[in-house]
């Protein structure tokens, strides 16, 4: 059974960082493209950085490049994302995705974890 647990939402303050997790289980992990999305209310989700199965390649959506770091321990079966000078339009539900790399048809989703930002 595939699981993909977030973890290391939460409530911040405008200005701070946040790093979040992504454990996979049950699947083998280094064949799989990892990427981050987020959903606020009333938002359509969205995309926000995808990481390569091998951690040499990453993509950031351009609202988030330069703020956003994606990464992955390949030994751990862990995603990460870490945000700096966090934002009140951060707040949303953060999920993790696995995409198989040769089959895009094979993928999973968390369950998502809250972030919200606010003083």
């Amino acid at each position: 059974q595939v699981q993909l647990v977030e973890s290391g939402g939460g409530l911040a303050q405008p200005g701070g960082s946040l790093r979040l997790s992504c454990a996979a289980s049950g699947l083998a992990f280094s064949f799989y493209t990892m990427s981050w999305y987020r959903q606020a209310p009333g938002k359509e989700r969205e995309l926000l950085a995808a990481i390569g199965s091998t951690g040499d390649s990453t993509n950031y959506a351009g609202s988030v490049k330069g703020r956003f770091t994606i990464a992955r321990d390949n030994a751990k079966n862990t995603v990460y994302l870490q945000i700096l000078s966090l934002k009140p339009e951060d707040t949303a539900v953060y999920y993790c995705r696995a995409v198989h790399k040769w089959q895009a048809t094979i993928n999973y989703w968390g369950q998502g974890t809250q972030v919200t930002v606010s003083s």
